[in-house]
C-alpha cells in the first residue's frame, strides 16, 4: 500500500512540474518575445499592481523593458499577454483593429462595465454603438446642447465650493460630473444621482483586477456596485416604458433605437450601453483636472500664460458676465496645449488591451492568436526620445503639433478605430473648468496627498483646495 501512496504522490509532482514548466514556456508556431510567465495562473500580476509614485514609467514596465527590450512576455490576471513599449508596434496594432486584433479589456473590465456594452462588441456593431454614444458626446452635442449646460453647471459648483477650508478637488469635480451624467443620460436629479454614484464608487478599484470573486476583494466589491447600479438602472427604464412621458434624455434615445425594427440594440444592451457612458462620463476627467490643477500649481509661469489667454476672451466680450462660446472653446490654444500636457504626464489608462484573432509576425517575433496584447502608453508619452524632458510639465511643446488627434507619441486617448468617443467631451470639461479658475476665481493648494498609480491612478488623500472668487 505504501508503494501505491508513493507512487500517486511521484505522479503528481511529476505531474504538476510538468504543468509549471509547460505555464512558463508557452509554446507558438515561431518565436515568442522574451519575458516571464512568473506562477501559473497569477503570472506576474503582484508586481503590475505594485503601486509607484506617479513621477516616471511604472517600475513593471520600466525594468521588464531594460531586461528584454520594447516586446516582452508576461501574465497579468490570469491572461498572457504581450507588452508593447514600441511606437511603430502599436500604430501598427492600432491600424489593425478587426484585422489581426480586437479591442478587450481585463475579465475583470469586462464583467464590471457589462459584456453587452461597448467592449462586448466589434466592427459594424462596434461602430453603430459607438455612433450612438456621440450623439451624446459627440462634437455636434456638445457643440449645440453640452457647453451650456456645462458652463452652468461649473459656475454653480465653484460657488458652492467657494470658501471651504479644505475642498477635495477629485472628489468634488468627480461628484459634479457624475450628477450631469446622470442628468442627462437618465434624468436623475441630485438625490437619485447620488443614490446611483455609491454603486459606481467601487469600479475603479476593480476595473483592472484579478477577477477573484470574494468578498473583500476589488473585484467582488466592484460586482457588488455593479449589480446594484445595473437594478437601479433597470427600474428606471422600466419606469419610462410604463410612463410612455419622454424626457428628451439619452434614455429616451436609446429607446428609441432599442423600438426600431432594424437593430440589433436589446433593452439589455441599452443598458449596459447606459452604466458604461456614465462611469466613463466622470472618473477619468476628474483625475485629470486634480492633475492639472497640481501641475499648474508647481508651475506659475505657466498659470500665468494660462491665465493670460483667458483674459483676452474675457476682455473682448460685450458681456463680460456671459457663458462661454463655441468659438472661444477653439481659441483656447494654449488650454489644449495644458490638456494635453496634463495627460500625457498622467497616463491615466495605465494600458491599452488588444486580444489577437490572428498569428502574425513584428519584430521577428510571433504573437499567438489568443493572447492579449498590452500597449502601454506611459513608456511613448515619457521617453526621452519622443519628447525633450519628457518628465517636465511643458506645455509649450505643443506649440506647432497637431493636438486634437492621436499619433505614434501620443495617445492619451487611445487610437485608431477605438479612439475615445469621450475624448471631446473630456477636454471641452477641462477647458470650461480652468476658464472660470483663472478669470473668475482664485484657488491655491493645501495639500496634495499621496497620489500613486497602483496600476491605474490613486489619489490615496484626495487633493485640498480653497477656492475663493
Amino acid at each position: 500500500m505504501a508503494w501505491l501512496v508513493m507512487y500517486l504522490i511521484s505522479f503528481l509532482l511529476i505531474a504538476f512540474a510538468h504543468w509549471v514548466y509547460r505555464w512558463r514556456n508557452p509554446k507558438c508556431k515561431g518565436l515568442l518575445p522574451p519575458g516571464s510567465m512568473g506562477f501559473p495562473i497569477v503570472g506576474e500580476s503582484i508586481q503590475f499592481f505594485t503601486s509607484h509614485s506617479l513621477k516616471g514609467i511604472p517600475p513593471f514596465i520600466q525594468q521588464r523593458t531594460a531586461r528584454y527590450g520594447s516586446l516582452f512576455k508576461t501574465c497579468i490576471v490570469g491572461q498572457r499577454v504581450i507588452v508593447s513599449t514600441d511606437p511603430e508596434v502599436n500604430h501598427f496594432i492600432f491600424q489593425q483593429e478587426g484585422e489581426l486584433v480586437q479591442c478587450w479589456y481585463s475579465e475583470s473590465s469586462a464583467e464590471i462595465t457589462g459584456r453587452q456594452g461597448f467592449l462586448g462588441h466589434h466592427g459594424d456593431s462596434h461602430k453603430y454603438i459607438r455612433n450612438l454614444a456621440h450623439s451624446l458626446v459627440g462634437p455636434e452635442n456638445l457643440k449645440q446642447t453640452l457647453l451650456a449646460e456645462m458652463d452652468q453647471t461649473t459656475r454653480q459648483h465653484l460657488d458652492q465650493w467657494t470658501g471651504l477650508s479644505k475642498l477635495d478637488i477629485k472628489q468634488a469635480t468627480e461628484i459634479m460630473l457624475f450628477k450631469l451624467a446622470a442628468s442627462k443620460v437618465l434624468s436623475y436629479d441630485e438625490k437619485k444621482a447620488l443614490e446611483l454614484r455609491k454603486y459606481y464608487k467601487d469600479f475603479h478599484e476593480g476595473f483592472i483586477s484579478f477577477p477573484l470573486f470574494l468578498p473583500g476583494t476589488p473585484f467582488y466589491a466592484a460586482m457588488q456596485g455593479h449589480k446594484q447600479a445595473i437594478k437601479l438602472i433597470k427600474e428606471t427604464l422600466k419606469e419610462r416604458r410604463s410612463s410612455k412621458k419622454g424626457k428628451q434624455d439619452y434614455l429616451d434615445f436609446i429607446l428609441n433605437e432599442v423600438d426600431k425594427e432594424d437593430t440589433f440594440i436589446t433593452e439589455e444592451i441599452a443598458v449596459d450601453i447606459l452604466c458604461m457612458l456614465i462611469f466613463a462620463a466622470y472618473e477619468t476627467t476628474s483625475s485629470a483636472i486634480t492633475l492639472a490643477l497640481k501641475f499648474l500649481n508647481q508651475h506659475p509661469h505657466v498659470l500665468k500664460q494660462l491665465q493670460e489667454e483667458h483674459e483676452i476672451i474675457v476682455a473682448s466680450r460685450k458681456d463680460k458676465e456671459s457663458s462661454i462660446t463655441w468659438k472661444e472653446y477653439k481659441s483656447m490654444k494654449f488650454t489644449h496645449m495644458v490638456i494635453n500636457e496634463t495627460v500625457r504626464l498622467a497616463n491615466i489608462v495605465p494600458g491599452i488591451f488588444r486580444k489577437v484573432i490572428e498569428d502574425f509576425q513584428i519584430k521577428g517575433y510571433t504573437i499567438p492568436k489568443g493572447w492579449m496584447i498590452m500597449i502601454c502608453p506611459s513608456s511613448v508619452h515619457l521617453s526621452s526620445e519622443k519628447y525633450n524632458d519628457p518628465l517636465s510639465f511643458n506645455p509649450s511643446r505643443w506649440n506647432g503639433e497637431e493636438i486634437h488627434s492621436s499619433s505614434k507619441k501620443f495617445m492619451a486617448f487611445g487610437g485608431g478605430q477605438r479612439l475615445c468617443a469621450g475624448a471631446d467631451y473630456a477636454k471641452l470639461v477641462m477647458a470650461i473648468m480652468l476658464h472660470y479658475l483663472v478669470t473668475k476665481f482664485k484657488w491655491k493648494v493645501v495639500d496634495e496627498g499621496n497620489i500613486v498609480q497602483k496600476p491605474g491612478l490613486a489619489f490615496l488623500d484626495g487633493f485640498k483646495v480653497q477656492i475663493y472668487k
